[in-house]
C-alpha cells in the first residue's frame, strides 16, 4: 500500500469518528470504552470530534502524495492512540470488545506509516 493510501485510509478513520464524536458521543464512549459519559464528558468528546475531524481532513492527501507532514501527524497521532487505547484496556480498568481492535487498528497504521516515511 502507498504512503498516500495509508495516509487517506488512517485520514478517513479520523474524519469518521470525528463526525460520530461530534453527533452520538455516548454511543462512541459506549462501543469503544463500554461506559457511559457525563454531560462534561459529552462535551470533551465533542470538542475532541472536532479535533479529530480537523486532523483527518488536514492529513487528507492532495496531488500524487501525502506531504510529510501530515504523515509525520498520522503516525504520532495513531502511535499515541494505540498505545494508550492499549492502557486504557489492561491497565484503566475499560473493558468493550471494540478497544483491542481499535487499539491495533491505530498501533499498525502508525508502524506502516512510519515505516513509509522512513523509506522515503
Amino acid at each position: 500500500m502507498t504512503t498516500r493510501n495509508l495516509a487517506r485510509v488512517s485520514a478517513a478513520i479520523e474524519v469518521g469518528t470525528g463526525v460520530a464524536l461530534i453527533a452520538v458521543p455516548e454511543v462512541v464512549a459506549r462501543l469503544l470504552l463500554g461506559t457511559e459519559l457525563t454531560s462534561g464528558g459529552i462535551a470533551v468528546a465533542r470538542i475532541a470530534g472536532c479535533g479529530l475531524l480537523a486532523l483527518g481532513l488536514a492529513c487528507w492527501p492532495g496531488g500524487n502524495d501525502a506531504t510529510p507532514q501530515a504523515v509525520r501527524a498520522l503516525v504520532i497521532y495513531n502511535l499515541l492512540a494505540g498505545v494508550y487505547l492499549g492502557y486504557l484496556r489492561v491497565g484503566g480498568g475499560f473493558v468493550s470488545y471494540l478497544l483491542w481492535p481499535a487499539c491495533a487498528l491505530h498501533l499498525v497504521l502508525g508502524l506502516l506509516l512510519a515505516r513509509a516515511a522512513i523509506a522515503r
